[in-house]
């Protein structure tokens, strides 16, 4: 197996088994299994197992960041303080518009996110750079914009919601199953739910003290 291909196959199967098992759940071991690999694989293309991770996560969030902030260029285009069902849809319509939906490389792909989320390791709060900085940054300064009313700290959380409400429904809805023709709705519809859930969510008064 060349190196380019030993790379990616390590990346899809550590994807696969992140999501599944966690970052303290998944060896080593299993990945390069997986991979078809030699456990030394992973040294030699990432150098450890938290660098692995951290490629793992950059992978699958780095087109939603991409979409993001060519979202919210195009409103500040148009205007420099965009209203916060706007910001909301440039924000989180990626979480619709970037990952595949209806099978399953699309609904691990939201249990990967929902675990870099909420997975306890220290290790997975390391993978961030300045790209995902930089995108998180321009949306907080919008919002704050928008929501002056708001607290960074209640505004960072509303904004962790957008991301963790959208993935867990996009995990259930692969999951569940319904008769032709029921619930859930098509895509662009069930994108249209979430938009005014969560434009409603975000401009809600501030929790009082």
């Amino acid at each position: 197996m060349a190196n380019s291909d030993t790379r990616t196959q390590l990346l899809d199967a550590a994807e696969r088994l992140f999501a599944e098992h966690g970052y303290r759940g998944t060896s080593v071991r299993a990945i390069t299994e997986s991979a078809g690999a030699n456990l030394a694989a992973v040294g030699y293309h990432f150098g450890s197992k938290a660098e692995l991770w951290a490629a793992v996560a950059r992978r699958v969030i780095e087109p939603i960041n991409a979409a993001q902030s060519a979202g919210l260029d195009r409103l500040l285009a148009r205007t420099p303080d965009p209203q916060v069902p706007e910001l909301v849809e440039a924000f989180a319509g990626p979480l619709f518009d970037v990952i595949p939906q209806g099978d399953e490389g699309g609904a691990r792909t939201y249990r990967l996110i929902m675990t870099i989320l909420i997975d306890p390791a220290e290790e997975t709060r390391s993978w961030t750079g300045p790209t995902q900085d930089a995108v998180r940054d321009r949306y907080l300064a919008a919002f704050e914009r928008a929501l002056p009313g708001l607290s960074q700290e209640e505004l960072g959380f509303r904004m962790r919601g957008l991301l963790a409400v959208t993935a867990v429904d996009r995990v259930e809805i692969y999951h569940q199953h319904h008769p032709a023709g029921a619930f859930p709705a098509a895509g662009g519809t069930v994108r249209r739910f979430a938009i005014t859930f969560l434009a409603a969510a975000m401009s809600a008064p501030p929790t009082q003290p």
